[in-house]
């Protein structure tokens, strides 16, 4: 009897619990306004909701990381999924907006229990190359998600609101606990941690003592800086500088996502994951170094444009490579790596996303992307150097 899901279903599966992160958070981007009138607030304390949601989804991460280290993937998993549900309904029948600040937290966690586990059962069933490629096809799933969530937003919130968007993740929960109850353990008890709860702190400390994979985080983290001032900065460069449409804004930043799109497969077709991670970056050191200069210079939007699918096609590269070096070199703790992998790409983009309104956004847009870049690079090199001396050991 077959006791592993096939690898169709695994990367349908994955793939779609990881888009959990773009829909929970921009999904409903296009009815902030009139949710405004509905709660009767002011836009910031509805903007306060994707706040809400970026801190459960980073929460969540070392929450559920740790969990599935314990209790294993199908558990957790299904205990997440019934905590977005539930979540969910809650954000549907909020009365106040206050009830679904709070609510929206909760959903944050619970959708970030899909992030996790999508790595870390990648990682239980594949290493190596096959293992890059299931990242490299969840990064892709992930990246059109990004795109593609506002957009089916917007088309939800002319039929049924803000609400039709959240009764629509509704369905989307109830669809990933029906796949949740088809899904096979991937970590037998044998490999899971047991103890007490004391030694998953301990195992936090093992993990982060690995110098190898926490050059990799930080390199992960930075280069998810790179993308988020990007996130950050475009709308105001395209469309308040360069004068697009919002439909023309949409169609270039969809283009510039597709680029990371396939650099990501072109990263697993190289001869290895490290070959991938230096060449994603030296390229971002040098598109960010060019388009500084040329932000500084007043570029057309064309070059600019250019110049950006560019950045984060080397941008897409690396996220391939580092998350795949980083899980294969922490395998026997994956849920742990995964929840710390995930939570500081989110903390980085956090913290780097507001920077970019300081002072003019082409310099601070242009610095921020170079900055971003060298303390990429700089991770990669020492990564590598680590991992070159840890195998001559052996």
């Amino acid at each position: 009897m077959n006791k592993q899901n096939s690898k169709t279903f695994l990367s349908i599966f994955l793939g779609t619990m990881s888009a959990f992160g773009p829909f929970v958070m921009d999904m409903y981007l296009p009815t902030l306004p009139s949710m405004t009138n509905y709660f009767h607030s002011s836009s910031s304390m509805v903007q306060l909701g994707l706040t809400a949601g970026m801190v459960g989804l980073a929460a969540g991460q070392l929450i559920f990381g740790p969990l599935s280290d314990r209790y294993g993937r199908r558990q957790s998993l299904i205990a997440a999924m019934i905590l977005f549900l539930l979540s969910t309904l809650g954000c549907l029948f909020s009365q106040n907006i206050f009830q679904f600040t709070i609510l929206r937290v909760a959903q944050g966690i619970a959708g970030a229990g899909g992030v996790v586990l999508s790595r870390s059962i990648a990682a239980d069933r594949y290493a190596s190359h096959e293992l890059a490629a299931m990242l490299a096809l969840i990064g892709a799933i992930n990246g059109i998600a990004t795109v593609a969530a506002p957009i089916a937003g917007g088309i939800l919130a002319g039929f049924g609101g803000w609400k039709g968007i959240f009764w629509f993740l509704c369905l989307l929960g109830v669809a990933l606990l029906v796949g949740t109850l088809y899904f096979k353990e991937t970590l037998p008890q044998a490999r899971r941690q047991c103890g007490q709860w004391i030694s998953v702190l301990q195992n936090f400390g093992t993990v982060f003592r690995n110098r190898t994979y926490m050059s990799y985080v930080f390199q992960y983290g930075f280069t998810m800086s790179v993308l988020f001032v990007n996130i950050a900065s475009a709308p105001f460069i395209m469309q308040q500088h360069y004068g697009l449409s919002p439909l023309s804004f949409s169609l270039c930043f969809g283009i510039n996502a597709i680029a990371m799109v396939i650099s990501s497969g072109v990263a697993v077709k190289l001869p290895t994951m490290e070959r991938a991670l230096q060449t994603g970056s030296y390229g971002m050191i040098l598109f960010a170094a060019m388009i500084c200069t040329a932000l500084f210079l007043g570029c057309s939007f064309w070059i600019y444009e250019v110049l950006t699918f560019c950045l984060l096609s080397m941008v897409g590269m690396s996220f391939t490579a580092s998350n795949a070096l980083a899980m294969d070199c922490e395998r026997r703790h994956a849920g742990i790596a995964s929840a710390l992998l995930g939570a500081v790409g989110y903390a980085a983009g956090g913290i780097v996303s507001p920077l970019v309104g300081i002072g003019d956004i082409f310099m601070s847009t242009g610095t921020l992307f170079v900055t971003g870049s060298i303390c990429a690079y700089i991770c990669t090199r020492y990564a590598l150097t680590q991992r070159f001396f840890r195998l001559r050991t052996f």
